[in-house]
């Protein structure tokens, strides 16, 4: 197994997982007896969880190797998977949750500086197609979740199959995964990394990208119900379609900043998600409505990758840029469903989305915080005489 597909496979698991459990939260809140207020306690704890683990994975990378890591991490994560349909108690479903977080974020963290690394030795990039894996991978596994669903097949059973079959994948792409490198005498990353003055400005591009799409994801039905007056089936078929658009764009993200460069990339981007802000805005009948919010995922769709890889090169490592950055979009992602239902409660739909399409524009005018430096996959790019340096044997 080549080290390209390898990660691949890794990143399409790592999908898979959080494409899993996001289809049996309602079976789990049946079976415990939770009401909105401790269900959304327990959904709030692997966002904390993620919170506090990644700044710590840019050293366990660094002591154990990011292969090693890598795959420790991923196959933590599909084990825990099974945790939360097994706790008898609310108190337990909220450490499993908080487990489950730890894991995600510390193996988000890891995976992505391995996957760049790997992309700076192929001198091209290709995180983007990765990220468009995982979207692929979560969008298969969400619709195999709703199938067992609809058959009324256990949680339990659901979860534990798939925790099983999804870490025997993940062992076998582990085996593939790059092998380290590591540079003699290289510092060690702090013990916890919180972000750096010189990523900061790469942060917030992927804040404002990460916070479009976090509340256009957790929002979108809603908004068709309530504003555009779309019935439930379509409305829910918004966000599918929203999440769609971002795995199209992000697969084929990668011969796009290869021919226009990350900057380019990310201004066109601000631009198409402001557009489908506008739209959504003025909608009132579905169509324009979901025509925006696709938009607003075709815009913000390869950011993160790219905020990522700038930040591989702009940190003191590559594992304390990413975790550095992963930290401020993770944040990004955890309020913006929040001050999206705050804002619209407080005014109504149409005004919230506004100020998304606000905070979206900011990410075209701080694109230039992305622009390649010397060294970097997609500056090697542009280099006259490309050298690609297989690393499939």
């Amino acid at each position: 197994m080549s080290n390209r597909s390898a990660i691949s496979i890794a990143f399409a698991v790592h999908g898979a997982v959080a494409g899993t459990l996001a289809t049996r939260v309602p079976w789990i809140q049946d079976h415990l007896g939770l009401g909105p207020t401790i269900l959304g306690m327990a959904l709030l704890c692997p966002s904390v969880g993620a919170f506090i683990g990644m700044p710590m994975a840019g050293r366990l990378a660094h002591r154990l190797g990011g292969r090693t890591a890598t795959r420790i991490l991923l196959a933590a994560w599909c084990a825990v998977l099974a945790l939360p349909a097994l706790a008898p108690a609310p108190a337990w479903l909220f450490a499993a949750m908080l487990f489950y977080g730890v894991t995600s974020g510390m193996c988000d963290v890891v995976m992505n500086a391995h996957a760049l690394t790997l992309e700076r030795r192929l001198r091209r990039p290709i995180i983007s197609g990765l990220h468009g894996l995982w979207c692929v991978g979560s969008l298969a596994a969400g619709g195999v979740g709703i199938l067992a669903a609809h058959a009324g097949i256990d949680a339990r059973l659901h979860l534990g199959t798939l925790a099983v079959v999804l870490l025997a994948t993940g062992i076998v792409a582990g085996r593939g995964l790059l092998p380290d490198r590591t540079a003699p005498g290289a510092p060690a990353p702090r013990r916890f990394a919180l972000p750096g003055r010189p990523i900061l400005a790469i942060g917030a591009v992927g804040f404002c990208a990460t916070f479009a799409e976090g509340a256009s994801a957790d929002w979108a039905a809603v908004y068709l119900t309530q504003v555009a007056g779309a019935g439930p089936g379509l409305a829910a078929a918004t966000f599918t379609i929203f999440m769609s658009c971002m795995a199209a764009t992000r697969l084929a993200g990668d011969r796009l900043i290869r021919r226009f460069g990350p900057v380019v990339i990310v201004r066109a981007g601000g631009v198409l998600a402001v557009a489908g802000g506008v739209l959504v805005v003025a909608a009132r009948t579905p169509a324009p409505g979901i025509a925006g919010f696709a938009l607003i995922g075709v815009g913000t769709a390869t950011i993160v990758p790219l905020v990522f890889a700038a930040a591989s090169n702009a940190g003191p490592s590559a594992g304390e840029g990413v975790a550095g950055v992963a930290t401020i979009t993770y944040l990004s992602g955890l309020t913006a469903p929040a001050i999206t239902g705050w804002a619209a409660g407080a005014v109504s739909y149409p005004a919230a989305f506004a100020m998304i399409t606000g905070v979206v524009s900011l990410m075209a005018l701080a694109a230039g915080a992305l622009r390649p430096r010397a060294g970097s996959a997609v500056a090697a790019s542009d280099a006259v005489h490309t050298e690609v340096v297989h690393t499939d044997r």
